[in-house]
Parts: structure tokens; sequence; C-alpha cells
């Protein structure tokens, strides 16, 4: 079995040219259910977001991804008043298995580079990674410790003392996204279905999962998530209701969100270990499967203390495009501090306006 990371921090990351005459940067954080752009004017302190749908190709596919992003970027720049090639630094990070897609559509005469109109130099500019780069990033303030995503899917990514980063998780719905909102929905059908069949439990994710869905039965439920088929958010949406069932005591959604905790934890574990992370080092967490709160952090902070007792763990609050910016302002060069307490207070405020 290969030994090296399954993913590297680009050298635009990791040693940027120093640019003293940056001012405009993009951060575009793509995902399963919606994909959020950010355009950053460094010297005035002035943002704006772009919103297009899911950019992740393996849940919608490469041209509804590229539609998503182009919406979304064409939205963020128009806000602000500048054009593609105003910027000095763009990092794109995106959701799905393959990144590599992703770098396909904005590659220099790519699909998304003709249809935006932008020019090679353009295209050029852009900096393709994971989206778990981007929440390492606003967990940590793209320093030594680890980003858990537990969203619509689920993917860590832990940065050593070395700058040396390893991930874990990130196999999409199919073979992964551990702890997740779409994997707490599925097993939380699932358990309906096995109340329902005398295999499991009672439980009160049965008459949820009908009321959230509008059917009569959990069994027609089940003819529609094969039939229908519904999207990856559709389904991961009605993780909602698990948050519910178990803040209400409910045991088996209690039990789901143990069971999460111990798989999502585990790969926080793998990462440590691999990267080397020691002592005190922040862990964040980010996306709306932690709202569900102590029922889902207390558990995974127990199992992330298996392994680094001193780790200090907390939901993040800052969105995800955060992160993206902060990358974006260090590929562009720029060596000022981007202070995360002003980017989050610009961010909290375009969303607000944008609601």
């Amino acid at each position: 079995m290969r030994e090296e990371s399954l993913i590297e921090l680009p050298g635009a990351l990791s040693a940027p040219a120093p640019n003293a005459r940056a001012r405009f940067v993009m951060g575009v954080d793509g995902g399963a259910t919606k994909t959020l752009a950010a355009v950053l004017d460094l010297r005035e302190q002035r943002l704006h977001l772009g919103h297009g749908g899911s950019s992740n190709p393996d849940a919608v596919g490469e041209e509804a991804a590229g539609g998503a992003l182009l919406m979304a970027c064409g939205e963020a720049l128009a806000g602000l008043g500048i054009a593609i090639g105003d910027l000095d630094g763009v990092v794109l990070a995106m959701s799905g298995t393959d990144t590599d897609a992703i770098r396909a559509l904005v590659r220099p005469g790519g699909p998304l580079a003709r249809a935006g109109g932008w020019s090679t130099d353009d295209a050029a500019r852009w900096v393709v990674v994971n989206n778990v780069v981007g929440a390492w990033a606003v967990a940590t303030g793209a320093r030594p410790g680890v980003g858990v995503i537990a969203g619509t899917g689920s993917n860590v990514l832990g940065v050593g003392p070395q700058m040396r980063p390893w991930r874990a998780g990130g196999w999409g719905q199919v073979l992964g996204d551990e702890g997740s909102g779409y994997w707490l929905a599925v097993h939380s059908i699932a358990a309906a279905l096995h109340e329902r069949d005398a295999s499991g439990p009672p439980t009160a994710l049965g008459e949820a999962a009908m009321r959230f869905f509008d059917v009569e039965s959990v069994e027609r439920l089940a003819q529609l998530v094969y039939a229908k088929p519904f999207t990856k958010g559709e389904l991961a949406a009605f993780a909602v209701q698990t948050a519910k069932a178990a803040n209400a005591g409910d045991p088996v959604a209690c039990a789901l969100y143990a069971r999460a905790a111990r798989e999502l934890g585990g790969q926080v574990q793998a990462v440590i270990r691999k990267t080397g992370l020691e002592g005190e080092f922040p862990v964040g967490l980010i996306g709306g499967a932690f709202k569900a709160g102590p029922v889902y952090v207390e558990p995974f902070e127990a199992v992330v203390h298996e392994v680094a007792p001193q780790a200090r763990i907390a939901v993040v609050d800052m969105a995800p495009v955060g992160g993206c910016l902060m990358l974006a302002a260090k590929a562009a060069g720029y060596q000022a501090s981007l202070e995360p307490a002003l980017l989050d207070g610009l961010l909290a405020e375009a969303l607000a306006s944008a609601a």
C-alpha cells in the first residue's frame, strides 16, 4: 500500500512569492449543496459574496459543477465592481473525490475559462484544492492543526509542525462520508426501517422521516429513495431531524451520533498520528452536522482526546470560505496579517445581507 499523503499543499500556498501590490483576492468554497465565492479588497477591507448551487462533480456532474462556479464567481466579482483580471490570488476549495476534474474546468483555455471570458493569464493564477484545505485554514489560521468537515459530506485534514499534510476520509457518499449529514440521514432512515421490520428498537426517527419527506409510511420512503432518486443534499437535510430526536433523548438517534463520533473521530486520530501533531493544537469542527451540539461534539471530543488529550476542540463559527480567502491572500503574496476576527466580521455582515 502506498504511504505518501493523499493531499499536498500547492507551492503557491506553502512557499508564495511576496507581492507588496496585492489587493484583490477571491476564495471559493464549493460544496455538494452550495457554492460560495467571496472577493476581498485587502486595502479597503470590502468584501462581496456570490452564490451558486452544487459544484461537486461527483454529485451533479462536471457541466453543472462548472455552471455553479461560474455563477458564484461572476456574482462576487460584479458585486465588488472588478474583473477577473484584477485578482491577485484565487483559491478554489472544492468538494468531491476528484479535484483534478475541477482543475480541468478552470485550466487556461478550459471550458469554465472560456464561458467566463477569462484569459489564459487569468486562469493560470487559480489554485484548486480539496475543500478540506479551506476548512483546515479557517480552523487553524493556516497553521499546524486539524480541520474537520461534517456538512453534507465529511473530510479531515491535518497539517503537522513541519507543514506536512495528511488527509483521511473524503471518499464520497458511497464509500465514505462518515459522520456527515448524509451519513446520519441515511442511517436514520435505515433505523426507521429496522423498527418497521422488527429487527431494530423503537425510535422516533420513523415518524420524523414520514413527516419530513411527506410520505404515509417508511416503506414508501424506502421506495422513493431508490426510485426518485433523492440528491445527496436532499437526503442530508434530514439530519436536522436526527439532531432533534437525539436532543429529545431518542436512544437510537443518540447511538447514531456516538457511532458518527467514533468513525469520524477515528479519522482525526489517524491524521494526528501521521502528521506528528502533539501537545496543544486546534481541531476545528466545521459544517452543519456539528450544529447538533453536545450530543455529537462531546463524544467526538472523547474520541480525539484518546490520542491527543491537549487538543483544543471547538466548533468554528467562521464560514469556510473565510479559509479560502486566507489562502488566496497567501497565494497572492500578501505579507500583512489577515486578522481572522476582522474577516469573520466582514463575512458575517455579507452573509446577513444576503439572507
